[in-house]
């Protein structure tokens, strides 16, 4: 299943991780693709909003994983710094995926090999003038 959306505003962009965050059940992992500065965190923001997450989101460029709390936990994880999926094994990934939350992976191009094949994926494009287009890819096993 596949869906295509325009924003032209990131409140636009969050409410549109709103609407994907309060589909998600324990377990899935949501891979995030486009470039620098293209409303990735800021999906992301609205996918913890969905969840009923109420904590500031931001990017773990420097820390690679953050952590928030909630009835589903979200594991927002940004692999810009990393070079393969060795060393996303190396910070436990195996063990996210087991804990029974939501994981979301920016940067998700890095990585293809680390993610199970049901996996959510988002590509958000810059499309100029603060329009965004996002395209959400359900996979089904």
């Amino acid at each position: 299943m596949s869906m295509k959306i325009v924003t032209h505003h990131e409140s636009e962009t969050i409410e549109q991780g709103i609407k994907l965050g309060r589909s998600l059940t324990p377990g899935a992992v949501v891979a995030l693709y486009g470039n620098l500065g293209v409303g990735k965190t800021a999906f992301t923001r609205g996918l913890a909003l969905g969840l009923g997450i109420e904590m500031s989101v931001s990017s773990p460029t420097f820390t690679i994983v953050n952590e928030y709390p909630g009835k589903i936990p979200l594991f927002h994880f940004d692999m810009y710094r990393l070079e393969s999926e060795d060393e996303l094994y190396d910070i436990g990934w195996d063990d996210y995926l087991e804990r029974g939350g939501i994981c979301v992976v920016e940067w998700s191009e890095k990585v293809p090999a680390a993610f199970p094949p049901d996996t959510i994926s988002v590509t958000l494009t810059n499309l100029g003038d603060h329009q965004r287009r996002i395209e959400i890819k359900r996979n089904t096993i």
